[in-house]
């Protein structure tokens, strides 16, 4: 799924393992949703967008391929 943690997080200069500590996941847990291998929980979800006080529509694009409209 895509997302913008990656560039939210390097607005915020924070490392990966400080985002990783900050919401309570490994630092790879961060890596791989960054590089769009891993989609979070929902309840990951609502942690990331908790932490960068925004929507988790704001950070995450469902990739919609128009079949489904």
């Amino acid at each position: 799924m895509k997302n913008d943690i990656r560039q939210r997080r390097n607005v915020d200069d924070l490392s990966q393992a400080d985002l990783a500590a900050a919401v309570g996941v490994s630092r790879q847990t961060i890596n791989a949703i960054e590089r769009e291998r891993y989609d979070p929980s929902i309840e990951l979800a609502f942690e990331l967008a908790c932490h960068f006080d925004c929507r988790i529509e704001d950070l995450f694009d469902p990739e919609l391929d128009g079949s489904e409209q």
